[in-house]
């Protein structure tokens, strides 16, 4: 059966990259959510003023992966004790959250950083909230590393 989940982790491009890249993975958009402007570009959310966050919008198959091993894949690839940075990028936008339409997701989410966290010296930052809006990106920003293979990613896709 066929689930969602809104993830976080710095710059879209990469998050989206690794995450089409994931066996049970259906499909992915890129996005700002949980912003305080209906619908902003990215130049807006780029000034911090949106309070938006770069975000993926995940579709999947919950019989081939689960919430779990989703989140694991986006952990090993990001900083969770970064506030509003990953790798050279810097700003709200930037900030490390998972974002939830299903209620029972939160303990799911809740629990895998909690256990996350006795891997890490420093606190994790990244946010558990219900999802309250989220607007797609242009289309320039969705699959960007598909179309220019040699763009600029924070995340190893190797």
């Amino acid at each position: 059966m066929n689930k969602t989940i809104y993830l976080a982790g710095g710059c879209f491009w990469g998050v989206q990259a690794l995450l089409d890249r994931v066996p049970g993975v259906v499909a992915t958009e890129v996005g700002y959510a949980n912003g305080t402007v209906v619908n902003p570009s990215y130049e807006e959310v780029c000034t911090g003023a949106t309070g938006a966050a770069e975000t993926v919008f995940v579709t999947y198959d919950d019989e081939k992966i689960t919430l779990v091993s989703l989140l694991q894949v986006l952990f090993d690839a990001i900083d969770p004790t970064t506030l509003n940075k990953q790798g050279p990028d810097i700003g709200t936008q930037y900030r490390s959250g998972i974002y939830y339409v299903d209620e029972k997701d939160k303990a799911i989410c809740e629990e895998f950083l909690s256990r996350l966290q006795h891997a890490w010296s420093a606190p994790i930052v990244t946010e558990v909230l219900p999802l309250h809006n989220f607007y797609a990106a242009e289309e320039y920003h969705q699959k960007y590393l598909k179309k220019n293979p040699g763009g600029y990613c924070h995340i190893r896709l190797d």
